[in-house]
């Protein structure tokens, strides 16, 4: 089954072939409506979950900035991190993935019936862990992160298990798989975490608790995140932008070294080594090699003009520049442990997590969402009724107001971070809830399409005689 994307404000012009209403692109997004799960409702549950944790975060935010102008090791902060990580961006990338991932290789989903269940543990799982870091109790948040961790590996395994029916290996499948290894390797590294303190195992006594918790987050947000932002954007941005990938052994070289510079992060940050600054270089190299293809892919792009939804993603990656010079400074042996450096690694934290990450979803979220949204109100009206274009879905002025107050918001609040400023915080937070906000409405537009649809009759052609 193909379904074909109506990429143009054309759709609404009545014409006697359904075909010409719905114009294919190869190569495109033509088959983003025929892939993971039968019902959009259940990538759709996980969306909507994250953009709630979201807005909770914006108002916790607003209500007590200390949490980034402070030092990052408290309870509330380590509370807030889990529900922007846990209920944030894991729910939004899980419900995507569901979505993406058989799409971009080519096959279906293996099992729709253990994306509920998932869903289920994935909610009671961080609602609970935040829950209680928050009063700081680690027997419940063992508990609930063995919840939590459950639903993690139900998704890993039906994952998995749709990698084992691709017809054919590709750089997505490696990135995807090497994701799905280091989410793996990052929950067991906090359950051990709370276990340590809960039992206070002998085991990690050897380690820093500083350095174990830096290397939890570094696996979480590198191993993870980064390593499906670089995998699936091989795939999307050629997909958004008419394009192809321009360089197969690139691409290949990037994940394949971001790999090599994750693991041997992992044992120098938790070993406190010398030679952090050498694997951070090796992680630099491999995004420098990954920005250099996505840019050969952009130049060989048919579609010339960018949306914004790419341009959030794009903005999102060109982020990984500063962050990546201050990775190699933080990453320095010998620098001293102090308040500034400790607000430093507060920027790097919260440009990896708002900068980078959250950009990035937000505008595949742009995306994706109204495609969504579209397939299962209108695919099966083409050719009998006009349907609104995904561009008339969501309002574009209110989409480009939330792109710079985003980057605003940024700004600020990295200034507040570093000059240790709890009313700039807080003037950061309110414009990063007014962002929050365009999107939002946005979003309450798309899904106003899903609960009721806006459709309108074809008008006949006129036809005219003969003089």
């Amino acid at each position: 089954m193909e379904v074909l994307l109506p990429i143009s404000a054309g759709i609404k012009t009545p014409t006697s072939s359904a075909r010409k209403l719905q114009t294919p692109v190869s190569g495109s997004i033509t088959g983003l409506g025929a892939t993971a799960v039968s019902s959009i409702a259940l990538p759709l549950a996980f969306m909507v979950t994250g953009l709630v944790a979201l807005f909770t975060v914006g108002v916790w935010l607003m209500v007590q900035p200390e949490i980034l102008s402070t030092y990052h090791y408290s309870p509330s902060a380590v509370a807030i991190t889990h529900l922007f990580v846990l209920g944030w961006l894991c729910s939004m990338v899980m419900g995507a993935m569901y979505q993406l991932i058989p799409v971009a290789l080519e096959t279906k989903l293996y099992s729709e019936r253990l994306v509920l269940p998932q869903w289920m543990l994935h909610v009671a799982g961080f609602i609970g862990m935040v829950l209680a870091f928050r009063v700081w109790n680690m027997k419940f948040v063992g508990w609930f992160g063995s919840i939590f961790a459950t639903g993690v590996c139900l998704f890993i395994y039906n994952i998995i298990r749709t990698l084992l029916r691709i017809p054919k290996w590709n750089v997505v499948a490696l990135s995807v798989t090497s994701a799905l290894a280091w989410v793996l390797l990052t929950i067991t590294a906090g359950l051990l975490m709370t276990a340590a303190k809960t039992a206070h195992a002998n085991f990690m006594f050897h380690f820093n608790p500083l350095g174990t918790m830096h290397t939890h987050a570094h696996l979480g947000i590198v191993g993870f995140f980064t390593m499906l932002i670089v995998g699936v954007s091989y795939k999307l941005i050629p997909m958004f932008t008419l394009s192809e990938m321009q360089n197969g052994s690139r691409a290949v070289a990037s994940i394949v070294l971001l790999n090599i510079g994750l693991v041997g992060s992992l044992f120098s940050i938790l070993l406190q080594s010398i030679f952090k600054p050498l694997f951070a270089l090796v992680v630099i190299i491999a995004l420098a090699i990954y920005g250099w293809e996505i840019i050969t892919i952009l130049r060989a792009r048919k579609r010339r003009a960018l949306d914004w939804g790419v341009r959030y993603f794009l903005t999102a990656i060109g982020l990984l520049v500063p962050l990546s010079l201050l990775a190699l400074v933080l990453s320095w042996p010998r620098l001293p442990l102090n308040p500034f450096t400790g607000q430093l690694e507060n920027v790097y934290g919260f440009v990896s997590l708002i900068g980078v990450v959250s950009l990035a979803v937000i505008g595949m979220l742009y995306k994706i969402i109204p495609f969504l949204v579209w397939f299962g109100a209108y695919s099966k009206h083409i050719g009998k009724a006009q349907v609104p274009a995904l561009a008339e879905m969501y309002s574009a002025s209110l989409q480009l107001l939330g792109y710079w107050l985003f980057l605003v918001a940024l700004a600020v609040t990295i200034f507040g971070i570093l000059i240790s400023s709890a009313m700039i915080v807080r003037i950061g937070s309110v414009l990063f809830a007014a962002s929050l906000t365009t999107l939002a409405v946005n979003v309450g537009k798309i899904l106003s399409h899903y609960f009721r649809p806006k459709l309108t009759p074809l008008v006949a052609p006129k036809k005219f005689n003969a003089l």
